[in-house]
């Protein structure tokens, strides 16, 4: 009996194992899909007759809809479960992507984009998925992976792209080949041995504690853990009531400042690299090739990094927060040293080490978040984080564009300013977020 049962064990164990392989597989061909079409939208929406101020409004239309649909799309993962929300994001951004390649106006084009920007939250539900069914102590090391695997398709796809676009219709080949990529991820995701493991339906994470996440690290799965659990049909309005108490959750939560540090480092990296090219080129006389070289060089260190998140987070005793406060701070320093730096070299210092620290820190909070919150609503919080993080993609390029105006060196010395009052969030809430967590600690003991 004990061997059937361990036996029965070590399947489901192999099995969840394949669905973490086949998530990491999910990720890569996401954004290498993407990074095939996204160089080409603008030089596409200009090329259909746009003028420069129609195109920058088209092309805020993505970063508006994600905005407002990462919280939502987040919760009612929760809700329905991951299998059946990520199969509807990817079909639904098939579809999206398929427009994309048929549209030789402006109107198709952002009638292409509307289904994307509403349902391309693939990654953020491949993130929840992953946390359903690691423990507390092994997320970091599964999203470091998984984030590393994601960084590689972006690199690789602009290459890709670049080729393709070489050949007669290479915008529309991207498209299509794209909307391909997205229908092999639904089937990947369809054929998964989600039997192998519990389902995390109608919002219940059985295998791990529900008890904000406290005691995740020293959980382990039993059999009962383990048992496959149908998912209960639910009505739309039940469904609908539960996105929305899920979304006051959070909007009631205690986590102001972990989304006001997320949103600040992520304005603060996208002044970085708003004008880079442009700046190497005013500063250094560095052209844009070898700028793009640079950039590679970059993008190729940030996903070898996701790799040292979990040896990192053990050397820091799983301490993420105080890991999150050094990461935040050397990356305050680089951007400091690239808006200082006298020499290209400088600038190559800077970018070796910038990539590692936002890797780092980026893996850092969303672990915090998850932990704050709670397993329950994984899918609402990685939204809700999503949506902080369209927020900086909206003020990035306003702000860009207003400190250009002074100098080239003025986004990222604008970034070093928020930073260091990310810096300062963290030195400030960290003590209270250690304070908690002894009180929680001391109440399970009493």
């Amino acid at each position: 009996m004990n061997n059937h049962k361990y036996s029965t064990l070590y399947h489901k164990r192999r099995g969840r194992t394949r669905i973490i392989q086949c998530v990491y597989v999910v990720g890569f061909m996401d954004l290498f899909g993407v990074s095939l079409i996204i160089p080409l939208l603008s030089h596409h929406v200009k090329a259909l007759g746009a003028s420069p101020t129609v195109a920058g409004i088209v092309g805020s239309t993505y970063g508006v809809l994600q905005l407002f649909s990462s919280t939502i799309v987040g919760s009612w993962s929760d809700v329905v479960g991951r299998r059946q929300s990520l199969l509807t994001c990817l079909l639904l951004s098939t579809l999206g992507y398929s427009l994309l390649g048929m549209s030789t106006s402006i109107a198709l084009f952002v009638l292409s984009r509307i289904p994307v920007g509403l349902f391309k939250h693939s990654l953020s539900i491949c993130r929840a998925l992953l946390s359903d069914l690691v423990s507390e102590a092994e997320r970091p090391l599964v999203m470091g992976h998984f984030n590393a695997a994601s960084s590689v398709g972006f690199i690789l796809g602009p290459v890709v792209g670049g080729y393709l676009t070489e050949h007669e219709g290479g915008f529309y080949t991207c498209a299509f080949a794209c909307a391909g990529i997205f229908l092999i991820n639904a089937g990947l995701v369809w054929m998964l041995p989600w039997g192998d493991i519990i389902h995390h339906s109608n919002g219940t994470t059985h295998s791990k504690s529900a008890s904000n996440g406290s005691s995740a690290k020293n959980h382990t799965p039993a059999q009962a853990d383990l048992e496959p659990q149908a998912p209960r049909p639910r009505p739309d309005w039940s469904q609908l009531s539960s996105v929305g108490s899920r979304i006051r959750m959070v909007a009631s939560s205690d986590m102001w400042d972990l989304f006001l540090v997320r949103l600040l480092m992520a304005v603060a990296i996208m002044l970085y690299y708003s004008n880079f090219s442009l700046a190497m080129e005013e500063r250094f006389s560095v052209k844009p090739k070898t700028t793009g070289y640079l950039i590679s060089y970059s993008s190729t260190l940030g996903a070898l990094a996701g790799f040292l998140v979990g040896p990192v987070t053990r050397l820091y005793g799983d301490d993420m927060a105080t890991l999150l406060l050094h990461s935040t701070l050397l990356t305050f320093l680089l951007i400091s040293l690239y808006t200082a730096a006298q020499s290209v070299w400088q600038v190559v210092l800077s970018s070796t080490f910038f990539a590692i620290s936002t890797t780092v820190g980026r893996t850092c909070i969303t672990d915090l978040e998850l932990s704050r919150g709670g397993p329950r609503a994984s899918g609402t919080l990685i939204g809700a984080g999503q949506s902080v993080t369209a927020v900086g993609r909206v003020l990035a390029p306003l702000l860009s564009g207003i400190a250009q105006e002074f100098s080239p060196c003025g986004p990222p010395a604008l970034g070093v300013l928020l930073a260091l009052v990310a810096v300062g969030v963290l030195l400030v809430r960290i003590p209270s977020w250690n304070r908690k967590a002894g009180t929680e600690i001391a109440t399970k003991i009493g």
